[in-house]
């Protein structure tokens, strides 16, 4: 999915909601855990009650990997489900940050192999950790630059001269691709930030991890970080697919993406986008 789809996708489903699917096999109902794979099971019943109000789903990567093989089929079968059922954007939460083959093999593992249409990026080993994923050109290199945690300030708000170096990746990064072909992750429990990362580079998508069980304010996040034609991707993970931990966790997860999509589309006619 290119930039344009990716925008004409928000403006037909007056949403820009992405949905993590962050499954834990110790959080999801017990009775699924009897079935052959629990993890996609949990997954399909999620997408099929969240996809009328999403525009993209996230895969964090460690809730996969640590379910070994039986996690990566898992993870295969969710993204495949989601193209087919679907047509949604589909997110790779890997955070992957090293160089040479290893790289380029990162980069055809998530966008030949699984077929994701982005994958998040760690920048910290500079433009030779990032060159393989940009040569995919209708696929987004998803480069961390603010995340929510706390101790984002040990490293990313530490000044790199004049500079935040957040802001010095950020500014770096944008000149080896374009907004067709670069996002930038930016945590939503630092709005302010939001801005100052907007005017460096106001054509690019953000991806705003943060919204519900971390804290982040839609309504700040939205005033701080959206362009003219939106360019953002906000997600949510617990807050949805733990709306309920019991037998109608799909309902209580549709009930949830409504919510956010309602104040999602009230945002997008607020700004006649």
């Amino acid at each position: 999915m290119n930039r344009a789809q990716l925008t004409e996708l928000i403006k037909r489903k007056r949403s820009f909601l992405c949905v993590g699917l962050d499954t834990a096999i110790d959080k999801i109902p017990g009775y699924l855990k009897e079935l052959e794979d629990p993890l996609f099971e949990f997954n399909k019943a999620i997408i099929d009650s969240t996809k009328d109000y999403a525009i993209a789903y996230k895969a964090n990567l460690a809730f996969y990997e640590m379910m070994g093989s039986k996690g990566w089929i898992s993870l295969g079968k969710t993204i495949d489900y989601i193209k087919r059922v679907s047509g949604l954007f589909t997110i790779a939460d890997a955070k992957r940050g090293d160089i040479g083959n290893s790289a380029s093999h990162y980069a055809k593992a998530f966008f030949d192999n699984l077929g994701f249409d982005g994958v998040t990026v760690n920048p910290y080993m500079g433009y030779d950790a990032v060159a393989p994923f940009l040569e995919y050109k209708d696929k987004f290199t998803i480069i961390l630059a603010l995340t929510s945690n706390e101790g984002s300030s040990d490293f990313q708000m530490q000044m790199c001269g004049r500079k935040y170096l957040y802001e010095e990746v950020i500014t770096r990064s944008a000149g080896w691709g374009s907004p067709a072909t670069i996002m930038y992750v930016l945590g939503a429990t630092k709005p302010d930030v939001l801005a100052k990362a907007r005017k460096l580079v106001p054509d690019h998508f953000f991806l705003v991890p943060g919204i519900g069980a971390q804290g982040g304010d839609l309504k700040s996040v939205c005033e701080k970080g959206m362009n003219d034609k939106c360019g953002l991707i906000v997600n949510a993970s617990r807050s949805i697919i733990y709306a309920s931990t019991g037998q109608d966790f799909a309902q209580q997860a549709r009930k949830a993406a409504f919510e956010l999509q309602q104040q999602m589309e009230a945002v997008l006619n607020n700004r006649k986008l």
